[in-house]
């Protein structure tokens, strides 16, 4: 499968993905830049690990994002291509209604079509 093929057929999850890592890395550079500021103040040293370390609160900062981010994020893109809700634009439903409509057209106007196609062949 070509990079191309690939972005065209994945470039939605793929630039989300993306979105996600760089706002993660960043999201652990900065708040550890913050993290280190607020224990300083405080006569603290800046950990990694331990009960007041950075990992708890970079942990509590990340799943409260995630609570409102990307778990909406990811109910729009993955659950909306997986799940159905009868009616709405982004579900899947909509075009498999549409191609059986267009059938039964179709059908009707072939059926239309018979008598005049039988009263020029006689």
């Amino acid at each position: 499968m070509t990079l191309r093929r690939l972005w065209r057929d994945y470039g939605l999850s793929i630039f989300v993905l993306g979105l996600f890592l760089g706002s993660f890395v960043l999201h652990a550079i900065f708040g550890w830049l913050q993290y280190a500021a607020d224990q300083k103040s405080h006569n603290d040293e800046a950990t990694l690990w331990g009960d007041s370390g950075y990992i708890v609160y970079f942990g509590e900062w990340t799943f409260q994002n995630w609570q409102s981010e990307f778990l909406e994020v990811f109910t729009l893109i993955v659950a909306t291509t997986y799940l159905i809700h009868k009616g709405s634009p982004e579900s899947k439903d909509g075009d498999d209604e549409m191609k059986a409509m267009l059938q039964r057209i179709e059908e009707r106007l072939d059926a239309m079509d018979e008598p005049k196609k039988a009263k020029k062949a006689s």
